[in-house]
């Protein structure tokens, strides 16, 4: 598990694998990260696959107050950590 900190100062925990082009896998309301961990594993050859925990989920910190504008940060710092 590795951590990026959003614009806010929210840690977001995410899992990075495999090599390509990045993919960035969005679970639902009610699950974490480790949803997608068989899809990620079966992609890894072709891409870099990024699953995280969505504030408040998991292992990611949560702060308040909660908009969808936040969620859109934690996926860009999400995706510049994938760069880097």
């Amino acid at each position: 598990m590795k951590t990026v900190t959003s614009a806010d100062g929210t840690s977001i925990a995410f899992d990075l694998s495999g090599d390509g082009p990045p993919i960035i896998f969005v679970v639902g309301a009610f699950n974490d990260r480790s949803r997608c961990a068989p899809l990620a594993k079966l992609l890894e050859p072709r891409f870099t696959v990024i699953t995280y925990d969505r504030r408040g989920r998991g292992d990611s910190g949560d702060t308040a107050p909660y908009a969808i504008e936040r969620e859109i940060e934690d996926l860009e710092a999400l995706r510049n950590s994938s760069l880097s």
